[in-house]
């Protein structure tokens, strides 16, 4: 029934609890879990001006640390999937990790359509709480996007 499950993971309790059950639910079915981290960098490369055409108030990010940042966000994606995949091997679980860059929503969502999952599960909750409340929870945009059944957990 549940053979191929998708497991978005931030690194947050809830992720990681979203983990737990999945693989739980991939041991009863004999599946396959598949986990996604989904990053963005925000800050955009700025050209660095003239001194003289500064404007103050202004962040400005000069294309080498701009690199700098964001293979750094991609290194800790990285990270939060390698120990993810850790804890199902350890529970002997078959587990292939994704990283990608993009829109959280849109990515785990064109995961789960290409991937053909049978099953998401992910947590309610992620590591911006803040960003949640300003912009729609990543739960509630998967739920409603997603061409799989979606298990929410707390």
């Amino acid at each position: 029934m549940f053979n191929k499950i998708l497991v978005p993971l931030d690194g947050s309790e809830h992720s990681l609890r979203a983990l737990e059950i999945a693989i739980q639910i991939a041991k009863k079915f004999d599946g396959k879990i598949t986990l996604i981290h989904v990053y963005s960098v925000s800050v955009r490369p700025v050209i660095v001006p003239e001194p003289s055409t500064l404007t103050p108030g202004i962040p400005i990010m000069a294309p080498t640390e701009y690199s700098r940042v964001a293979e750094a966000v991609r290194e800790a994606g990285a990270r939060i999937l390698a120990n993810g995949k850790e804890k199902a091997k350890a529970e002997g679980v078959e587990v292939e990790t994704m990283l990608r860059e993009g829109h959280v929503v849109q990515e785990i969502v064109k995961a789960a359509e290409e991937g053909r999952f049978d099953l998401i599960v992910m947590g309610a909750r992620g590591i911006s709480k803040i960003k949640e409340l300003i912009l729609g929870s990543v739960s509630d945009g998967v739920i409603r996007n997603a061409p799989c059944p979606v298990l929410v957990t707390k």
